[in-house]
């Protein structure tokens, strides 16, 4: 299975093969994904509703005039941008990050929630998980208060993901999504009895 996937954001040369490498390495041997820049008039990170709104017209413009020879595209973000939007409307399916893992959690009968790196992150993990109709079983979303370039440095955010598991863990949550498709954890971030999903290696390993 081949992926075609776009960022969110613009990100430099560094990032995207960081990104790239990420996806080779968590790939089963089955399936490949290949990752595309969105472009220069992208917003840069995601801090605000409008970058938000912004960066998900872009995607859904990129993702409309994919190359072909690809079995699926895909966002390469938890926040799904342009999945519901896309379905059923282009020849390739498109696929979600987030659909997918938190749907398996959903599925499993595990209570669920996540983290996110900022407020406006925040928000659109609640709007998606209103539209993919899961609200009613979701434990809600804690907030990180990171910056952007916490995506690549992988003991900062880990550092900062334990309390908000902790306090997540208190409201009755059993699977905790790490709400950002592009962070590396140390291999195994669960306490006690909370799981925290990498919700990019959930989602190829359930693809494959």
């Amino acid at each position: 299975m081949r992926i075609y996937a776009v960022t969110p954001i613009h990100v430099g040369q560094a990032e995207l093969v960081r990104r790239q490498a990420r996806y080779n390495e968590l790939s089963p041997p089955e399936l490949s994904v290949d990752l595309a820049d969105i472009g220069p008039d992208a917003p840069r990170a995601l801090e605000t509703a409008q970058d938000v709104q912004d960066s998900e017209a872009l995607v859904v413009e990129a993702l409309r005039r994919a190359p072909d020879g690809y079995d699926a595209l895909m966002p390469d973000c938890v926040l799904d941008p342009g999945v519901a939007d896309l379905a059923g409307k282009l020849a390739t399916p498109v696929i979600g990050i987030l659909r997918i893992s938190l749907g398996w959690s959903m599925l499993t009968g595990r209570p669920s929630a996540a983290v996110a790196r900022n407020d406006a992150i925040a928000s659109e993990i609640l709007e998606r998980v209103k539209a993919y109709g899961w609200f009613d079983r979701f434990h809600g979303v804690e907030v990180l208060n990171l910056e952007v370039d916490s995506i690549a440095d992988t003991h900062r955010w880990a550092g900062a993901l334990d309390a908000a598991v902790q306090r997540l863990a208190r409201v009755g949550a059993a699977d905790v999504i790490n709400g950002c498709s592009a962070v590396d954890l140390p291999k195994d971030r669960s306490q006690g009895a909370v799981r925290v999903v990498d919700p990019t290696h959930l989602a190829l390993r359930l693809l494959a």
